[in-house]
């Protein structure tokens, strides 16, 4: 029986050019009947994701999800939940946020007021991470951060202001590691399961829906971060992003990505200059 699913699941990996097809099929109906543009996202994590909805529907083919996809919008809504990248922590990578606190915020602490965008916030846990920094550091009642992402069922969870209880050890270490000055249990209250954080870190934060894929440039921006997001995208569709944050980014400005992301392979390289090589931090040429 091992055996048997081993070869199964070896096959599955094996993508044939007839379930190429399917997949291509699936995203475009979904692009033309729902608006949602997955074309271009990384294949080998689409059809992850797609292959995971389909063992949980116990479905067989990609063809069977594309025809409940058409008909189904209940079916759309979970797929799209599934192609929702939600992998986030307080405070994660604390060497970047102690980059932040030390090197960033006090170029940034000159203007008269900072706008920093969030790119892909899932459910806000990097958000508060940031509110906590620019409160630490005396800048948090000048300061703007808009928070985003596609998914808004994140977004919603997100202005809750509310986390595992259970993940507070996890994220009182990374607040330390980040050279945090305070208690980390200062931030916070303890209701049931849940750790909920004062509104004053919430007041200056803005959670709204917004597409990196379709939705265009909404402000000028001294910080965007936007870390772990554009692996997931195809090299067409990272160009379609970086232009974007190009237009949505002042002069001077930083530009904050993920540990395995970078501007080598962008034609808008040459409008940065490497300010953290280690903590992937980007400062713009005036």
């Amino acid at each position: 029986m091992k055996f048997k699913n081993f070869m199964q699941d070896l096959e599955q990996d094996q993508c044939s050019d007839l379930e190429k097809i399917e997949i291509d099929l699936l995203l475009e109906g979904i692009y033309r009947h729902y608006g949602f543009d997955f074309r271009h996202y990384a294949f080998s994590s689409i059809r992850r994701r797609i292959w995971h909805r389909i063992k949980a529907e116990k479905m067989e083919t990609v063809t069977a999800l594309l025809d409940r996809i058409l008909h189904e919008p209940l079916m759309m809504e979970k797929l799209y939940l599934d192609f929702s990248i939600n992998v986030t922590e307080m405070f994660r990578d604390p060497l970047f946020f102690k980059a932040i606190r030390c090197k960033v915020l006090p170029l940034l602490s000159e203007l008269p007021s900072i706008r920093i965008w969030h790119a892909g916030c899932s459910t806000g846990e990097e958000a508060f991470s940031m509110a906590i920094l620019l409160h630490e550091t005396g800048l948090y009642h000048k300061a703007k951060i808009y928070a985003t992402d596609m998914n808004n069922h994140v977004i919603q969870q997100a202005k809750l202001a509310q986390f595992p209880l259970k993940k507070m050890k996890e994220y009182t270490n990374n607040y330390v590691n980040s050279d945090g000055i305070n208690d980390f249990s200062e931030y916070y209250m303890v209701k049931g399961e849940k750790a909920v954080f004062h509104k004053e870190l919430a007041k200056n934060i803005i959670f709204a829906q917004h597409n990196l894929v379709t939705d265009g440039s909404f402000n000028e921006f001294h910080l965007i971060v936007c870390r772990n997001v554009l692996i997931y995208f195809d090299r067409e569709l990272q160009a379609r992003v970086h232009d974007l944050f190009l237009n949505s980014l002042s002069s001077k400005g930083f530009l904050a990505l993920g540990n395995r992301e970078g501007l080598s392979f962008s034609k808008k390289e040459k409008y940065y200059t490497v300010f953290d090589e280690d903590e992937k931090i980007f400062r713009r040429i005036q």
